[in-house]
């Protein structure tokens, strides 16, 4: 008996006692069956290929935002009405951080905000006595801060270099 290569890379063969219409039907589901399977590899390969570009994007981002130039340790001197004051100021990216200064002591830094080179925030501390809010407002220009310090008593200079 003869046999009929339909298709070679299909693999579909007329064998013996079967019809080129049955032949030819079992080809044709083969080509559904991959036809289905090469539509799920596709659609697969789009998902992928969509969350791999939306975690890129993310890193990126990320990597954009940096740090604020702000962050970091300032020794600066704070221009008060008694005078010249130095004083240790530590931020943190977290808007966290800490002042310390000769007649001061220490004292937490709250609420930093950095947009772009602007930096604010305030501390309390404790002045002969007296509790004392100062509000921060300044600028960043490379390893140099400049600003004001707003109290109850009128506003001060502050500038400073980074450590």
């Amino acid at each position: 008996m003869r046999q009929l290569h339909v298709k070679r890379d299909l693999g579909v063969q007329i064998l013996p006692g079967e019809s080129a219409q049955a032949a030819l039907r079992a080809s044709f589901v083969k080509q559904s069956e991959l036809f289905e399977i090469q539509k799920m590899v596709d659609i697969f390969m789009k998902k992928l290929i969509s969350g791999l570009l939306v975690l890129s994007l993310a890193i990126l981002v990320g990597c954009a935002a940096g740090t604020p130039p702000g962050v970091g340790v300032w020794d600066v001197e704070m221009n008060t009405p008694l005078g010249a004051l130095p004083a240790t100021l530590t931020l943190n990216a977290d808007g966290s951080g800490s002042m310390n200064a000769d007649g001061l002591g220490e004292a937490p830094i709250t609420g930093v905000t950095y947009d772009a080179n602007s930096i604010n925030f305030q501390a309390a501390v404790d002045a002969q006595g007296q509790s004392l809010v100062l509000e921060f407002s300044g600028a960043v220009d490379g390893d140099s801060l400049e600003g004001s310090f707003d109290s109850d008593f009128g506003a001060f200079g502050v500038s400073g270099s980074r450590q």
